[in-house]
């Protein structure tokens, strides 16, 4: 039995759940039986190895800890779980990786082996690591973690000459999508995409009643204050997050208030917003993951700052056609080929007709 394997699954369970927090799987193994296991919890309530020590309860002692991330080692908004691990009489412990919070960073380790319990590190550690990948910019730079989602035809549009984009990847795709803002902290989009679509940028997924988890914060980059007040965006559940530039009038500012938008002034940089500081502030705000959905200004504009980390394409089996039909990323882009931006560690996948491309960017 993958042990460790089992714990990777409990994480993604606490994923979209438990952010500024790492989603953190954890295994509690006596005599080849498992006797507890946990997940991370909302902030403010037990993580993942005491989740699982509850559950194993007085079997706990002389059992082995299958965890994903290394255990915290400091007070927070809980007790730290190394003095957990250690008080329930635990023997063994592996992780999947060292927690890279330069507070934690190989400590919590090293306080399990002085009280003689044996630590072993490093199996599954590329897919803890992509469990925890928001986390881990996060937590080391202060900035979220942004992933470009787009779909597009096989000759690469993402809408037909007149603007109709309805629907070009398959149902299936579109699902996906709805998981993916699930895991999110924040959905990002363009005015133009606003304009032209009317999204409701919600997630289907996120529950009803009192189990409900809340929205995505929704994230719209309108420099010029274009959109309109009367945008479905803002009658939908969660909060809408307008990020405009100073010199937008100030009933315009007025209107998006009353219809329920929080402001966010931001200076311009070559003519547009400054996305660089966009990204900034919204990692003051405890944003770990952004999911930018286009369209192709934005989109092309991130491209050119080099603030992508994570790209997703959902390419699917049809032709569009046509010089003036929209193409996914805008932008300046490259002169050269061999200056393109590169992915790495990519993987495809099927979702009905459509292929999925999902990579990460490749920095010098």
């Amino acid at each position: 039995m993958d042990y460790m394997k089992q714990a990777l699954c409990l994480a993604t369970l606490a994923q979209g759940q438990v952010s500024p927090n790492p989603a953190v799987g954890a295994v509690i193994v006596k005599d080849d039986v498992v006797v507890g296991q946990g997940y991370t919890q909302p902030p403010g309530s037990g993580h993942a190895e005491v989740m699982a020590l509850k559950q194993a309860g007085e079997k706990a002692r002389g059992a082995i800890l299958y965890v994903t991330l290394e255990p915290c080692c400091h007070y927070g908004r809980t007790p730290p779980c190394s003095q957990a691990v250690i008080a329930a009489g635990i023997s063994e412990v592996h992780m999947a990786m060292l927690d890279p919070n330069p507070i934690v960073a190989g400590r919590g380790a090293d306080e399990l082996e002085r009280e003689g319990i044996k630590t072993y590190v490093g199996a599954h550690e590329e897919e803890a690591r992509e469990i925890s990948e928001a986390y881990i910019k996060y937590i080391t730079t202060g900035m979220p973690f942004v992933t470009a989602k787009f779909a597009t035809s096989l000759d690469g549009k993402i809408a037909t000459r007149s603007g109709d984009s309805e629907w070009i990847s398959g149902i299936d795709s579109r699902k996906y999508v709805h998981y993916l803002r699930y895991t999110a902290d924040a959905i990002m989009v363009g005015a133009n995409t606003v304009i032209a679509d009317n999204p409701r940028l919600t997630c289907r997924y996120a529950g009803t009643g009192g189990a409900a988890r809340k929205q995505p914060l929704r994230v719209i980059v309108d420099g010029m204050g274009r959109i309109s007040p009367e945008a479905q965006i803002f009658s939908e559940p969660g909060k809408t997050l307008l990020a405009v530039g100073k010199s937008v009038p100030a009933e315009k500012k007025e209107a998006f208030a009353r219809a329920g938008a929080e402001l966010m002034e931001l200076p311009l940089s070559e003519g547009a917003l400054d996305l660089g500081s966009l990204l900034k502030k919204l990692g003051e705000r405890e944003i770990t993951s952004v999911l930018v959905e286009g369209g192709g200004i934005l989109l092309g504009s991130l491209f050119d700052r080099h603030l992508v980390d994570k790209v997703l394409t959902f390419i699917a089996p049809v032709i569009i056609g046509g010089e003036e039909a929209k193409t996914a990323v805008a932008g300046i882009g490259v002169e050269r080929v061999a200056d393109a931006i590169k992915l790495e560690r990519v993987k495809l996948e099927r979702f009905g007709d459509d292929v999925m491309i999902n990579g990460y960017i490749k920095r010098h």
